[in-house]
């Protein structure tokens, strides 16, 4: 990828900032959690990278129609060496407060995203260290070249650092303790809108930033968000005017919201792929019968968990056809997919019995198996149903349903035996997912979300030369090869990549995007 952009003219931003808002309007939304924090370096979640963008902007964001990355509080960008690249900031950019964007900010947010309570360092992957050059230019110094640098940075968004300084968060909340800082809870950031109230799991009130810099084709001054769990309520509060907008209607009430005059459904399919993942590092697993080793060691019984689950039954039961089944850990449009990675290993519940019984285990087992119930599609109806699936092999999981907010932090203190995880890719590119789920757990953002912690390795040392390798049918054909190692190991049991319908009022304009988030800047209440 060339670090090379043009730059984008200063009177646009100025005209509009100029311009008046025209027929200002409210934007009520829904989904089923709220997000875990408002800090923005803390815990690494779709939902909440989204809400994020509304009000902290990074370097560069994604175009919501090409999926390329254009400048945002970058200005522009060069090479100055394979492992040196210079970024100037935009002039006349200030935070809500009125305080101006300086080097120092971007130096600072870049690298509180690399410290050890933050979720972030795999966007910050390859980064040795980030400099001031002057006031509006940072270089950013890489430990070896890195192509997928710019899509890294689409998630890295950039805080003021007197005011985390004045509020005492100059590091990021530790997603897995209970402890609070000021950023958790608050925010103020470059973005198009500022927090004005957040009450978790009851609303987020979010309105226009005056000192925002960007063009702005949205005519919406007020954003209110309310989490609503129940699918049937979130359902209602649509076809009732309560809300605008639903980014996650469930399957069985699509019917009937496609079939309001007063509403319309677009589809897409999300680069999410839902998978389960195990614990294949303690010697005894927690509550199960089996004691004194761990099954989920042994690649015949990850294998026979995989081969018992009827994928075709749970997208036609379950999601009612809202799901791709796959055996990849990411989906089509992600780079290093193919369609023989995609492949899954066939269901086939003697064969699964079969591997049980060679391991070891010939009357199955009982072991722990953790669920979020409000995070993605069906989440909690899909383990009930894996739940039954597994007990006809002689697999006995004891279910556990939890909420968001309390599930991924219990996930990544290891608390888990089996767990269901959905990994969207932000960065269009497999070794965001690699390092993240299958590369030993270690530093610099290695194996962050490898709460089962696998290793292999083979895997490490693929995913280790894909960081670097700018020989791009090289890097390819590597990324290839560690999807496929995963498929051979059974790391991980890839289920579906999710097919995102999003369902609203016909007035509301947005662009549908694969990340399944909303771009704030184009909605439009007419």
């Amino acid at each position: 990828m060339a670090f090379t952009h043009a730059l984008i003219p200063v009177a646009i931003a100025v005209a509009a900032l100029s311009a008046p808002v025209l027929h200002a309007k409210t934007f009520k939304w829904s989904s089923a959690s709220d997000i875990p924090t408002l800090d923005v370096h803390s815990q690494n979640n779709a939902l909440g990278n989204g809400v994020h963008a509304a009000v902290y902007d990074s370097l560069v964001y994604y175009n919501s129609k090409t999926f390329k990355p254009e400048p945002q509080l970058a200005s522009s960008w060069k090479n100055l060496s394979p492992t040196q690249v210079r970024f100037t900031l935009r002039s006349g950019v200030k935070f809500s407060d009125g305080s101006a964007l300086v080097a120092e900010d971007v130096v600072y947010s870049l690298m509180r995203a690399m410290t050890k309570t933050s979720n972030y360092a795999v966007y910050a992957q390859g980064i040795d260290k980030v400099v001031k050059v002057d006031d509006n230019t940072i270089d950013i110094i890489l430990k070896g070249p890195n192509p997928v640098l710019l899509n890294q940075l689409t998630e890295l968004r950039i805080m003021s650092k007197a005011w985390a300084e004045k509020n005492k968060s100059v590091e990021p909340k530790d997603i897995k303790t209970p402890e609070e800082s000021y950023a958790h809870r608050n925010a103020m950031g470059t973005g198009p809108y500022m927090v004005k109230e957040w009450q978790p799991d009851q609303r987020l009130v979010m309105v226009k930033n005056p000192h925002h810099w960007g063009k702005d084709e949205s005519n919406v001054t007020e954003i209110i968000y309310t989490p609503i769990k129940q699918e049937a309520t979130r359902a209602a509060a649509l076809l009732s005017g309560e809300v605008d907008f639903v980014l996650d209607p469930s399957p069985q009430d699509l019917g009937r919201l496609r079939q309001s005059g007063n509403l319309k459904v677009v589809d897409g399919i999300e680069n999410r792929t839902i998978f389960f993942g195990m614990d294949q590092f303690r010697d005894e697993l927690p509550g199960s019968n089996v004691k004194g080793k761990n099954p989920l060691k042994d690649q015949r019984v990850r294998k026979a968990l995989y081969q018992s689950i009827d994928s075709a039954s749970l997208n036609r039961v379950t999601m009612r056809g809202l799901a791709q089944a796959t055996g990849a850990l990411v989906a089509p449009q992600v780079n290093g997919w193919t369609e023989a990675v995609h492949k899954r290993h066939p269901y086939d519940p003697e064969a699964a019995k079969k591997l049980l019984a060679d391991a070891g285990y010939p009357s199955g087992f009982e072991v722990d198996f953790a669920c979020p119930n409000n995070r993605y599609i069906n989440d909690e109806e899909i383990c009930q149903a894996v739940t039954a699936m597994w007990a006809r092999v002689g697999v006995k999981a004891k279910l556990r349903t939890l909420p968001l907010v309390t599930y991924f932090p219990m996930i990544q203190r290891f608390e888990a035996s089996i767990y269901m995880l959905g990994w969207g890719v932000p960065t269009f590119d497999a070794l965001y997912s690699l390092q993240s789920l299958t590369r030993s757990v270690g530093s610099g953002g290695d194996g962050n979300y490898n709460v089962g912690r696998y290793s292999n390795p083979k895997m490490d040392q693929i995913v280790d030369r894909v960081k670097t390798e700018t020989d791009i049918p090289v890097r390819d054909r590597l990324l290839t090869e560690a999807l496929q190692l995963q498929n051979d190991d059974v790391s991980h049991i890839p289920l579906h990549n999710q097919i995102i319908p999003w369902a609203m009022k016909k007035n509301i304009e947005v662009v549908h995007r694969a990340d399944n988030r909303l771009d704030w800047r184009l909605i439009k209440v007419n």
